[in-house]
This record gives C-alpha cells, sequence and structure tokens, in this order.
C-alpha cells in the first residue's frame, strides 16, 4: 500500500536556521497523524513543506507516491513549475491557525469560490455542494452570513468546509484551534472527528492531547527539527520514552 504522505531526510533551512534536520516518516491511507512538540520545533514548518508552500533544500517528500513539488529525472530533481504544483496542491486541503475568508464574501461564496476558479465547476453545482458541506460542520444556518457575523470557531469550521470543497484526498491542519476561545475548540475538533471517521488522511499539528489520544492513530514528538519520539499516541502520551518527551509533555498534560 502506497503511503498517503512519505518524508525521507526532509531539511529545511531558513538561511543559517537549520528548522528541519531529517525528518523521516510515513502516514497510511486513512490514519490521522498527530504530530506534537513546542513552538520552534519545526512542526508547521514540515507541515507546510508537504503541500509545497516550503520548499525543501534536501530530502525527499513523496504525497501519494509522487515527489511533491520536484520531478526526478536520474538522481536530479527539477523544480515543478508554479501551475503545475497548484495542480497537484488541489488534492490536498489546508487548514491554518488563522482563518483566511474572504471577508467580502459569505460562508457559501468562501466554500464554492476555489471550486469555481480552480476547477472551472458551475456555480451551481459548486453552491450544492457548498451547502452540504457547511451543514456538514454545523453551519447551514450561517451559509449567508459574512466571516465577520461568525464567532472564531464557525470561521474555522467554514476553513474546513472550504478545504473540504475541493475534494482533497489529505487534510492538512496546521494548529486549527489555537486561536480560538477555549469553549469555542470542541466544535471544531468534532468536525475532525467527523472527518476522521469518514476515513480522511489527516496531518494535524496539535496542542489538544486528548483530541490527539482519542482520534489519533500516530502521534509524533518533534524538537528541535528533528523526530524525537513517536508511536501509539496512548502509548506515547501515557507512557513516553525519552526524556525530553517526559519533559514536554509534564508541561501540558
Amino acid at each position: 500500500m502506497t503511503a498517503m504522505v512519505k518524508a525521507e531526510g526532509v531539511h529545511k533551512s531558513y538561511g543559517a536556521a537549520h528548522i528541519l534536520k531529517g525528518i523521516d516518516l510515513e502516514v497510511a491511507p486513512g490514519e490521522v497523524f498527530c504530530l506534537i512538540g513546542p513552538s520552534g520545533s519545526g512542526k508547521s514548518t514540515f507541515l507546510r513543506c508537504i503541500n509545497h508552500l516550503e520548499k525543501v533544500n534536501a530530502g525527499r517528500l513523496y504525497v501519494d507516491g509522487e515527489l511533491v513539488g520536484y520531478r526526478q529525472k536520474g538522481d536530479k530533481l527539477y523544480e515543478l513549475k508554479d501551475n503545475e504544483v497548484a495542480l497537484k496542491r488541489r488534492d490536498i486541503g489546508m487548514v491554518f491557525q488563522r482563518f483566511n475568508l474572504f471577508p467580502h464574501m459569505t460562508a457559501v461564496e468562501n466554500v464554492m469560490e476555489a471550486p469555481v476558479q480552480v476547477k472551472g465547476e458551475s456555480k451551481a453545482v459548486a453552491r450544492e455542494r457548498a451547502l452540504k458541506l457547511l451543514d456538514r460542520v454545523g453551519l447551514g444556518d450561517r451559509a449567508g452570513h459574512y466571516p465577520s457575523q461568525l464567532s472564531g470557531g464557525q470561521q474555522q469550521r467554514v476553513a474546513i468546509a472550504r478545504a473540504l470543497a475541493m475534494e482533497p484526498k489529505l487534510m492538512l491542519f496546521d494548529e486549527p484551534t489555537s486561536a480560538l476561545d477555549p469553549e469555542l475548540v470542541g466544535d471544531v475538533l468534532d468536525v475532525m472527528r467527523d472527518l476522521a471517521e469518514s476515513g480522511m488522511t489527516m496531518v494535524v499539528v496539535t496542542h489538544e492531547m486528548g483530541f490527539a489520544r482519542e482520534v489519533g492513530d500516530s502521534l509524533v514528538f518533534m524538537d528541535g527539527g528533528v523526530v524525537v519520539e513517536s508511536g501509539n499516541p496512548r502509548d506515547v502520551l501515557t507512557d513516553p520514552q525519552h526524556e525530553r518527551t517526559k519533559a514536554f509533555l509534564s508541561k501540558v498534560l
């Protein structure tokens, strides 16, 4: 079975700052893969490399068996053109900390936008799916609302619906609840649970240890740009083997 995400010796630097120092990991199709670790450990950078928002400096990164951002000829890599990268990126949904909704568009228009503009779908078809997706994330009654009329948690759920509108095979979540008021976090996590149950492959950078324990299939603890420890979330969270993992978890659990 082809891994949905496969990283082989992935390195990423910004100038002298070496952010990712040889990441090796695999995410199976249908798996909920959680990344935890302190700020600055490279989690979000790695997530952004998966859909080529950041370019890797060394190593290989594959999504569903295909190289991300590059084509290989012999032992040389050639970077894909922007339009080729954009074409591949259609298969990968991404949800950020900040919702990045278009403020001048209603919830349903935000969800419709990419299928119409990128896939050339008719507005009628895109609207019908957008309404179903808003219903799925519990916002069927907010379709005509603008982002400014929605809470942070509702905006984030619209952002999830917007990512799903492109019918991706992989969803990336970059700390999707960290900017939310605590009482709004549960609604977003419920939507993510529902997605997990439907078989969506998800890579989730999160501080929500309860979600990781309950919904995650695999958990990786990153620090200083390397994978320190990985395994079943329940095992890692209750019985970490590495001193650095223990120190981190003692502060967050």
